[in-house]
């Protein structure tokens, strides 16, 4: 439960970390706090001037990578000097350390939109996702190491390599026989081996309220995919996998936020859990636009309302067919 005290005006600023391209997210946020009659600022971090979403944040700040010792420093300072109440974090590279650092954040008056450190290991160590699965009745698909998988006389192939703290499916691939297998995770770091799961791959979005409780969940069908985004989803309202990724998420203990989770339907519609991510996800955005609007709730909850959400609010069979767009930059 988040114990940071709300803003005591309508005046407060939200900071987004390692902003990047999150330009549709940045603007979902800011028609939540114009809906809300909120004045809102946005503020967004980067390690280079380079970042379209950044251009677009009222303000802009460049700090030091995620890896970086005075990171946390970095963006206290920004929350003390910004008066900043809401601290959203973007993409896995700094989970693990503002989940540890949270309670710095919370004394500055600051609530930070990530797990708890054992439960961002849990969704970050692969290993330890497959390990959490089975222990509590998650169908998963089987994982080897890269050793294991190497000595098994019997591997069936095709099967699948990532590396077990990978992202953004940097790595992945798929051996099709013991050759390909040896060459593989010779190649990829940190290799695990899966079993392959033919099946149509869906992604949930999950809100998770600031009591921690799953408020709505969101299947999207991924039809598309491009560097690991999702680039063609369909909503689909299945209830089997908004009921199995509701228990999950309430096993796990994620939030506050929302936490992404992926999945392989299968042909006989057995639910294979694959990853999940505490964090937005890429095509949150068509959630948002299908009525399940995350910002709105999350700022709603900031400044001290109750929320009233039905788990099925969203639309169903909403596509989403995501483009490039440009932001100009005068030299």
């Amino acid at each position: 439960m988040i114990s940071c005290k709300k803003p005591k005006s309508k005046d407060f600023n939200i900071l987004f970390t390692c902003i990047g391209r999150r330009v549709s997210l940045l603007n979902s946020f800011k028609k939540a706090a114009k809906e809300l009659k909120l004045n809102c600022r946005f503020l967004g971090t980067e390690t280079t001037e380079l970042s379209s979403a950044l251009q677009l944040c009222d303000k802009k700040f460049i700090v030091k990578p995620t890896t970086h010792q005075g990171y946390i420093k970095q963006l206290l300072k920004i929350v003390k000097q910004a008066n900043v109440k809401l601290l959203v974090p973007t993409v896995d590279l700094d989970l693990q350390i503002l989940a540890k650092n949270k309670d710095k954040f919370a004394a500055a008056g600051c609530i930070v939109l990530v797990s708890k450190p054992q439960v961002v290991n849990i969704c970050q160590d692969k290993r330890e996702t497959f390990k959490f699965l089975i222990k509590n009745g998650f169908d998963t698909p089987k994982t080897l190491t890269a050793k294991q998988a190497l000595a098994k006389k019997n591997l069936k192939y095709p099967c699948f390599l990532k590396p077990w703290d990978g992202y953004a499916s940097k790595g992945n691939a798929i051996a099709r026989n013991h050759r390909e297998l040896i060459f593989y995770t010779k190649k990829i770091p940190n290799c695990i081996v899966q079993e392959f799961i033919d099946g149509q791959e869906f992604t949930c979005d999950a809100f998770v309220d600031f009591k921690l409780q799953a408020r709505c969940v969101v299947p999207r069908k991924r039809i598309e995919t491009r560097t690991g985004e999702v680039s063609k989803s369909k909503i689909i309202k299945d209830s089997k996998i908004i009921r199995r990724t509701t228990e999950l998420i309430k096993k796990l203990g994620a939030g506050p936020g929302v936490i992404t989770v992926q999945l392989i339907q299968t042909k006989n519609e057995k639910i294979k859990f694959i990853e999940i991510n505490p964090r937005f996800g890429g095509g949150a955005p068509l959630s948002i636009k299908a009525g399940a609007n995350f910002p709105k709730w999350i700022l709603q909850e900031l400044c001290g309302k109750n929320l009233k959400i039905k788990f099925d609010c969203f639309k169903n069979n909403l596509t989403m067919l995501r483009y490039d767009a440009e932001v100009w930059l005068k030299t």
